[in-house]
C-alpha cells in the first residue's frame, strides 16, 4: 500500500512501477493505492495532522477487510513515503485489538514536525510486527531536515549516510535550473528524498543484484572501512527481501549505492600498514590502486586517506566498486607525483651530507588485508618480492596473496 503527499494533484509516476515491481515479484499480490492528495495538498502543518486521520481510515480498512474477506493483518505490509510513512505508522498504531501489521516499510519518513516526537507521534517499531526504514535525505534544507534523521524501525538503512545520493548532489542543481528554471533546486531535493523509493523498487526488479547494508555506529566508522562485518547479524539486505527480524533496539545500517539502477555496489576494507622512513616528516601522499580480481580488473582507485602518515601505522579505508571483480588476485599499489618529496629528499641531503649514494628513506608498505564486505572474505597482500617492500614517488607496487607468494618461494 503506498500513501503519498502530490504537490500537482496527481499521483507520482513511481507510483505505478512501485505498484508493477510488486506485482511482479508475487502474481497474489493485491496492491491497494491510498489516494489522499486532496489531505496532503495542504499547508504543511495541516498535513502533518492530516497523517493521522488517513491513518485511521487505513486502519478501518484493513479491519473492514480482516470481518468481510477473512483476510489476515498479518499479511499486510505498508509502504509509505515521506508522510506517507507516518501515515503507514498511524495505520498500525490505530488498528484495534492485539495483533499488528505485518510490515511497514518507510521511504525517507518525513522530518520537519515529526523528528524527536515520542513514537506513538510518528512511525516507531512498535506499528507493526516488523518495521523498515530508508533514509537518504536528512541533510538540513532552508533550516529543515526533508527526511528524518533518528531511527524508526527494527532497521534503519542509511545508504551513502542519508543526507545526498549520488548523482542528486548540488552541482546538479545548475543542469535542473538549466530543465526547470528556480525550481530546479526543489528537484535536488526531490531527487534524494525519493532516491528512497527508487531503491525499493530496485531491490523489487533486482533479485541478483540485492543490496548489502552493514550496522555501524555512524558514517564516518563506515568510510573507514570498519563495519564490514555480518557476524551475529550485523548486516542486513536493503528493500523489499530484507532479513526479518524484530531487535529489542533500532539496528542502523550502512552501505554506499550508485547514482542509478542497478544501485549496488560491492564493499571492501582495505587495511595498509605504512612505515614511513623520515622520522619527524609528516607526508600527505597521494595513493591509486589497481586492482586484479578472477572476473575483472578495476583500474587507478584514489585512496581516500583521511590523515598524513607519521612513523609506523595501519590506515583502514573503504573501497566500492560498481561491478563484481570476482575473488581479488592482485594489487599494485601507485604512489602518484613526486616533486614535492623530491625536494624533502635534497633537504635530508643538505642537512646529512654523507646520506649521498645511499638508498632515499621512502615508505615500507608492507601488508595490505582486504576484508570483502559481500562475501565476507579476508585477504592479505604482500609485496612480490620479500626484499622490495620499499615505495617511492612515482613508483609503483605490485602485491600478491601472501599464502601464493609463500607457496612459490617454498
Amino acid at each position: 500500500m503506498e500513501e503519498r503527499k502530490k504537490v500537482d494533484g496527481m499521483l507520482e509516476g513511481w507510483i505505478w512501477k512501485m505498484a508493477a515491481a510488486l506485482k511482479s515479484q508475487h502474481k497474489q499480490t493485491n496492491v491497494v493505492i491510498a489516494d489522499w492528495l486532496t489531505f496532503a495538498h495542504q499547508h504543511y502543518p495541516i498535513a502533518v495532522q492530516n497523517t493521522r486521520y488517513i491513518g485511521q481510515e487505513i486502519a478501518d480498512f484493513l479491519e473492514w477487510l480482516e470481518e468481510s474477506i477473512q483476510f489476515s493483518r498479518s499479511n499486510a505490509h505498508l509502504i509509505g513515503y515521506s508522510l506517507g510513512a507516518h501515515v503507514s505508522g498511524f495505520a498500525g498504531s490505530f488498528i484495534s485489538g492485539t495483533n499488528k501489521i505485518g510490515r511497514i516499510t518507510g521511504l525517507d519518513p518525513a522530518g520537519p514536525l515529526f523528528e524527536g516526537m515520542s513514537p506513538t507521534d510518528r512511525l516507531s517499531p512498535d506499528d507493526a510486527n516488523f518495521v523498515d526504514a530508508i533514509h537518504t535525505f536528512t541533510k538540513q534544507h532552508m533550516g529543515l531536515s526533508v527526511g528524518i534523521k533518528q531511527p524508526v524501525a527494527h532497521f534503519d538503512f542509511y545508504p551513502n549516510g542519508g543526507t545526498f545520493q549520488p548523482g542528486c548532489h548540488i552541482m546538479h542543481v545548475y543542469n535542473h535550473i538549466a530543465q526547470y528554471g528556480i525550481t530546479g533546486i526543489t528537484q535536488t531535493v526531490k531527487c534524494a528524498h525519493e532516491r528512497s523509493v527508487h531503491l525499493f523498487i530496485d531491490s523489487l526488479l533486482h533479485k541478483d543484484k540485492q543490496s548489502t547494508a552493514y550496522w555501524c555506529n555512524d558514517i564516518n566508522t563506515f568510510n573507514k572501512g570498519m563495519c564490514l562485518s555480518c557476524r551475529k547479524n550485523r548486516c542486513n539486505t536493503l528493500g523489499y527481501n530484507i532479513r526479518e527480524e524484530r531487535l529489542p533496539k533500532s539496528r542502523q545500517l550502512f552501505l554506499k549505492t550508485r547514482a542509478h539502477m542497478p544501485f549496488k555496489v560491492y564493499h571492501y576494507q582495505f587495511k595498509i600498514q605504512f612505515i614511513n622512513e623520515i622520522q619527524g616528516k609528516q607526508i600527505d601522499p597521494t595513493f591509486t590502486m589497481s586492482l586484479t580480481g578472477t572476473k575483472e580488473d578495476a583500474k587507478n582507485l584514489p585512496i581516500p586517506l583521511f590523515e598524513g602518515i607519521n612513523g609506523n601505522k595501519t590506515y583502514s579505508f573503504l573501497i566500492t566498486l560498481d561491478t563484481d571483480i570476482g575473488e581479488l588476485i592482485m594489487i599494485k599499489f601507485k604512489w602518484e607525483g613526486a616533486a614535492v618529496w623530491e625536494n624533502i629528499w635534497d633537504t635530508v641531503q643538505t642537512i646529512i651530507p654523507w646520506t649521498k649514494g645511499t638508498r632515499r628513506p621512502g615508505l615500507i608498505v608492507k601488508t595490505i588485508r582486504v576484508k570483502a564486505g559481500e562475501t565476507q572474505q579476508k585477504m592479505t597482500f604482500c609485496s612480490q618480492s620479500i626484499d622490495n617492500i620499499h615505495l617511492h614517488p612515482a613508483q609503483e607496487k605490485t602485491l600478491v596473496r601472501c599464502e601464493d607468494r609463500f607457496r612459490r618461494q617454498n
